[in-house]
């Protein structure tokens, strides 16, 4: 049975379990979504399993194809919501306590730890904490199997319109830590990263 929880999360109750360890049923339920998500013409970015007392929460991330720019709308979220649990009310092996699902896209926020991420994020601007302790603030210009290409602003005075240096090629290696600056004028800024809304109660 499925029940409407008051967050708009779509909660699954009845005899719904898997594994004993939490990672090992994020790796058993990545395999068994990901054709579900795909159907959906979209990527499975992440299965995340916590348990909190007798219940778990699914934390399910997913996002768009690397050669696609924007985000995952409402509507979508909301489909590919009702056909994960539909999956999982018929996984085989799950046969214990209930659980939340919760299916979410990424945001702007969200780490850039893998080429992919990059890709998704090419002509924006990016955040970059070097292994040797350089910051580096740029545009994505170019994503290489190994190394990302990085148009970087300049630092400048206050008030004063940021200048553009030359392109450098950082590789991944080289990346301590990566994030996407928001720019007001880039609409996909606004895209969700929210919970999956209200589902029907079944």
């Amino acid at each position: 049975m499925r029940e409407q929880s008051q967050d708009g999360n779509r909660r699954l109750s009845g005899n719904q379990t898997a594994d004993q360890q939490p990672d090992a049923t994020s790796q058993r339920l990545t395999d068994l979504l990901r054709p579900v998500v795909q159907n959906h013409g979209l990527y499975l970015e992440g299965v995340d399993v916590s348990l909190a007392g007798t219940h778990r929460t699914v934390a399910v991330v997913v996002d768009l194809p690397e050669d696609q720019t924007g985000g995952v709308g409402l509507d979508l979220i909301s489909d590919v919501s009702r056909s994960l649990a539909e999956a999982l009310d018929h996984d085989p092996i799950d046969n214990g306590p209930p659980y939340n699902l919760e299916v979410s896209s990424p945001g702007v926020s969200r780490p850039l730890t893998e080429p992919r991420h990059w890709r998704r994020n090419l002509n924006r601007m990016v955040r970059v904490r070097t292994t040797d302790s350089r910051d580096v603030v740029g545009r994505v210009m170019k994503v290489e199997d190994d190394a990302v290409v990085i148009l970087p602003e300049l630092p400048v005075k206050k008030g004063v319109k940021p200048k553009q240096g030359e392109q450098l090629s950082l590789a991944f290696a080289d990346v301590r830590k990566a994030t996407v600056e928001v720019e007001f004028a880039h609409p996909e800024d606004n895209h969700s990263t929210g919970i999956t809304p209200a589902a029907e109660e079944a």
